[in-house]
Order: C-alpha cells, then sequence, then structure tokens
C-alpha cells in the first residue's frame, strides 16, 4: 500500500485515531510521533496537527491535547525513533511506546504501576499467543515468576527455538534513563553500528547488560494488523467488539450501524431502511455503513464495511470484505473476502475474490481478480482474469 500504517483506514476511520483515543481517555496528554519520510509525516500532520480535533472530542480545550512530531531526522530503527524524540524534546521522564500498527486495550495505570514497583528499566507487554506456528512472526520472552524478563528471542524460526508463547506486543514504557542509553558502553556500539530496532537489537542488549527488563502480561484485547489476514479478522472482531459510540456510530437498525448525522446523512440513512423494508435491498450480518454511500437496487451486503462516498450500483454483492473510501463499484459485481482500498474504480460484472486491492486501481469491465494483489495505481484490463497473481 501506499499508505503509512497508522494512516490505514479501519472501521471508516484512520487507525492512529483508535490508538491516541485510547490512550487519551486514560489520561495520556502529550504525543510524539516517531515518523520518518515525507508521505508519512504529511498524512499524519495534514491528519492530526496538533490535537485539537481530538481534544474537541474529549471535551477539553485544544491546547489540553498535544501531537508532536519527530525532527527530519532520518532514523535506523524504533528505538533510535524513540531516542531522537527525548532529546528533541527534552524529555526527561518514563515513556509510553506503542507502535503503530496495533490496536490494543490495556490498563494503562496498572502497567504503570508494574513497572515502577519492579524498577524496571523497560516493561514490555506479553501476550500469550496460542497458536504456535505463528510464534515466527514476534519477539518471544522468558519470564520468571517475577515477570523479569531472561531471554528475548526475535522472530524465532521454529516453535523449539520460541523459550515460551509470550510475544512482544510492541507496547512499552522506557524510564527516563533510556535516553542516555546509546551514550556509552554496548548501546554506544549498537548506536554506531546503525543496530537500532527494538526487537532484534536493543531489548536482548539491555538484557545481556543486567538491566532490569520486565514482562507485564496482558490479558486485554489486542491486534497486530500488519498483514491483509490480520487486518481483516481484527476489522470484523472490533466491529463486533466496539460500541456504537467507539465507532463513531449514530444510530443502528437490524444490526446495521450507520455514520453520519447531518440533515442530509440522515436522509440517505432514511432511504436505506425504506429499501430495506422494500426488499429492494438486503443487508445481513454485521455491517457498518459510512456517510454518504449510495446502494443501487438488487445490492446485497454481508458482513461487511463500506466507507464513506463510496457507490455501489446495481445488484452488487458484496460479504466479508472491507470497501474503503471513495469506491466506485460497477453493476452485478461481486465481492468477497477481500479488501478494496480507498478511491478504487471497478467496472460492470466484476469478479474479486480473497484479493487485496490497493489503492487507486482501476478494474474493467467483466475482470476476474482471485487470490491475488493488486499494488496501488494499476490497471486491470475489461475481460482480463488473474488468478493466484502479484501485480506491482
Amino acid at each position: 500500500m501506499d499508505t503509512s500504517k497508522a494512516m490505514i483506514r479501519f472501521l471508516n476511520r484512520n487507525l492512529i485515531d483508535f490508538t491516541i483515543m485510547k490512550l487519551a481517555r486514560q489520561g495520556i496528554r502529550e504525543f510524539y510521533l516517531g515518523v520518518s519520510g515525507y508521505v508519512n509525516y504529511v498524512g499524519l500532520f495534514d491528519h492530526l496537527g496538533s490535537g485539537e480535533a481530538f481534544a474537541y472530542k474529549l471535551n477539553l480545550h485544544d491546547s489540553e491535547i498535544r501531537v508532536r512530531y519527530q525532527p527530519n531526522i532520518e532514523s535506523r530503527g524504533n528505538a533510535e525513533s524513540v531516542k531522537l524524540i527525548m532529546d528533541y524534546y527534552d524529555l526527561n521522564e518514563d515513556l509510553v511506546v506503542v507502535q503503530g500498527d496495533t490496536l490494543f486495550d490495556v490498563a494503562l495505570s496498572d502497567l504503570y504501576y508494574f513497572h515502577k514497583d519492579k524498577g524496571a528499566y523497560m516493561t514490555i507487554v506479553l501476550k500469550e499467543l496460542e497458536d504456535e506456528s505463528k510464534l515466527r512472526h514476534f519477539g518471544v520472552a522468558d519470564i520468571n515468576p517475577d515477570g523479569q524478563i531472561l531471554r528475548f528471542v526475535e522472530k524465532p524460526q521454529t516453535p523449539s527455538e520460541a523459550p515460551s508463547n509470550l510475544i512482544n506486543t510492541g507496547i512499552y514504557i522506557v524510564s527516563a534513563e533510556f535516553r542516555d542509553f546509546f551514550s556509552s558502553g554496548v548501546g554506544k556500539n549498537l548506536y554506531e553500528a546503525g543496530e537500532l530496532d527494538f526487537g532484534r537489537n536493543v531489548i536482548p542488549a539491555l538484557i545481556d547488560c543486567g538491566l532490569k527488563v520486565y514482562g507485564y502480561v496482558s490479558k486485554g484485547l489486542w491486534f497486530d494488523i500488519g498483514n491483509p489476514d490480520a487486518y481483516k479478522e481484527s476489522v470484523h472482531y472490533m466491529l463486533r467488539a466496539l460500541s456504537d459510540e467507539e465507532l463513531n456510530v449514530d444510530f443502528s437498525y437490524s444490526g446495521i450501524r450507520f455514520m453520519g448525522k447531518t440533515a442530509l446523512s440522515r436522509k440517505l440513512q432514511r432511504n436505506i431502511i425504506d429499501r430495506l423494508e422494500k426488499g429492494d435491498l438486503k443487508i445481513e450480518g454485521d455491517v457498518l455503513l459510512g456517510r454518504h454511500i449510495f446502494l443501487g437496487n438488487g445490492v446485497k451486503i454481508l458482513n461487511s464495511v463500506i466507507d464513506h462516498y463510496t457507490v455501489v450500483n446495481d445488484e452488487t454483492f458484496i460479504d466479508d470484505s472491507i470497501i474503503m473510501d471513495r469506491c466506485f463499484l460497477g453493476g452485478r459485481t461481486v465481492i468477497i473476502n477481500s479488501i478494496i482500498g480507498r478511491h478504487v474504480k471497478i467496472g460492470n460484472n466484476v469478479t474479486i475474490k480473497n484479493s487485496l486491492i490497493g489503492n487507486n486501481v482501476f478494474i474493467g469491465n467483466n475482470a476476474v481478480v482471485i487470490n491475488s494483489k493488486i499494488w496501488p495505481q494499476k490497471y486491470v484490463a475489461p475481460h482480463q482474469i488473474l488468478k493466484d497473481s502479484v501485480v506491482t
């Protein structure tokens, strides 16, 4: 995709919105975003600004939520981003560090009390992973009965190499002293070598140095949405789990969640409901409908999310899929178990199954896309058949 992970559309909002609101509702008031590169920075800055919009949503004064950004200095890993921010903004206090591609439910007060009670240099939120075959995607920790991490293995190749089933969630508390870690000794060697990833380099080094690194085992919800399957799973789970308020939903009808509260939005929503009752439309299961969408006659939607400003023409069938904002779907199109990116235009009589379609893609009439990935801004010709393909 051509979008930073934090700005991916998630339940018709940007993913970063869920992270900031989760933290802000627990008392966090200052946010420092470790972004690098022009695209990542501009997208986040244009969306978040200095935090005034989030303050408004929380009924706070516009200066009570502050969002700041990493300076335009290239970082060589997430640990260096933290170091850069601490130096640039002269931060001399413990920090909560959260990766931008996760969804979580952690009680920060409990986490912070644990961190201080243990006298930890760093505390890592851990989560039990039931499926051992997935351990290779994460850092895995071995802890003693007190919670201190004795060994940390980043992305073990086989389950036998993993010291436990406790995985790193990418949520940390780092003590103020972390700012000085790279000034001497092992930390300085890592810095000079550019080995500055928390999981691969820094956490094992902290443990080897004898510094107190603790694991806080969380029972709360957590998703890593770094791949399409995990993204889709988390969307469907959160759609069922979150309240209307948390989803920014204005009202529900027969399991359908509607967004939008202006007079025009209400008119469009009433139109959809009237047509459902007449049988002109069919919408079943867990469904989220964004603002100002158009649904043609004979449209059928099952267990799916349709983002704002999307047009779905007559007799189109959408099942177990996510359609992002400002898409255009032609008539008699079938979309099953797929993710459709932003500003995608799809012709008539198109079939898309088990696929990922990037932003700003055009798919011509009568095309077939099955078990495939299409990168952003690509063109699929009319009648073209793609199976088990990657279009880059």
